[in-house]
């Protein structure tokens, strides 16, 4: 789906920068310092219009949630989102992509990476962009804490197997696998926009969660 141009998207981003960091290679090391305390960071790489971030952040006040987008036309929805939860102070988003990861975050920093719905790259020659490629997970390694986990939920099916195939061989272990998620029971499980849309025409939902050994 093509998306429609928002020229006034940066603009609008520049001008909350309480929840939307300008410069966040500034806070390596030091997210802690920004959000006031020192609960665990879970980041979401792709956070899309913001849905699943922002109800993860509601959940579970005791956790620090970074939602990063790479396209501000997209991310900009988030920003509304995160603006009509007044209370909602655990919530900050990134305008960058994650091939700069290691800019942003310091060794064991993370505790936690969601990666929902993600590009699936389905050409060859483009599995280098795919977030499960294992130059994405060498990245993730060296940001999460002892045990960091990678919750990954898709409805491509050949994008599931590869990234299967690509924590194994990476040395991770895997848990909570499911093959069709809204026919499991998962408890207090939180959609994504499109999740929602997709599942809803009866799509089957793939999600796992990998562990850094």
């Amino acid at each position: 789906m093509r998306l429609r141009h928002k020229p006034w998207a940066k603009e609008k981003l520049t001008s909350y920068p309480h929840f939307v960091i300008g410069e966040p290679e500034k806070y390596k090391g030091a997210w802690h310092s920004l959000f006031g305390n020192h609960h665990p960071i879970h980041i979401e790489i792709g956070t899309g219009k913001g849905r699943f971030i922002t109800e993860m952040a509601k959940k579970n006040p005791h956790i620090n949630y970074i939602g990063m987008e790479k396209q501000d036309r997209v991310i900009v929805s988030a920003l509304d989102r995160v603006l009509n939860e007044e209370k909602l102070t655990n919530i900050r988003l990134i305008n960058e992509n994650a091939d700069h990861l290691l800019s942003f975050f310091s060794k064991g920093e993370v505790a936690r990476i969601y990666l929902n719905f993600s590009d699936p790259w389905p050409k060859s020659r483009h599995e280098k962009r795919r977030l499960t490629y294992h130059s994405f997970l060498e990245r993730y390694k060296e940001i999460v804490t002892k045990n960091g986990e990678i919750h990954f939920k898709t409805d491509n099916r050949q994008l599931f197997e590869y990234s299967l195939e690509s924590f194994s061989r990476f040395g991770m272990l895997l848990k909570n696998i499911s093959l069709d998620l809204h026919k499991d029971a998962l408890e207090d499980h939180v959609m994504t926009e499109y999740e929602e849309k997709f599942s809803g025409k009866g799509n089957r939902i793939y999600r796992c969660e990998a562990v850094f050994n």
